[in-house]
């Protein structure tokens, strides 16, 4: 019995050269939109990579924070008002 319903389906799958005649005739019917179907799956890819890019790079900023640098303890008498250093007069 399972052997007569494995011989139906396969009875009904197309070959090489059906699979062959169907994309001839989708390239025929959808030919002179190809070009531009296949430049925006392209725009798309790269988007989509762009997108797993910086999510990993989130992903890896949340669980490792970068090391910020020890800051410059100046003193406030040798500063100006507006912030730059004054070296003191000897």
């Amino acid at each position: 019995m399972t052997q007569s319903i494995t011989g139906i389906c396969l009875a009904w799958m197309p070959g090489p050269f059906e699979m062959g005649v169907i994309l001839l005739v989708a390239l025929l019917i959808f030919g002179s939109r190809l070009p531009s179907v296949m430049r925006n799956m392209g725009k798309s890819v790269t988007e989509f990579k762009k997108g797993v890019r910086s999510s990993e790079e989130d992903l890896k900023t949340a669980i490792d924070p970068p090391e910020t640098p020890p800051t410059k303890h100046s003193n406030p008498a040798l500063s100006d008002s507006e912030g730059n250093e004054r070296y003191p007069e000897e």
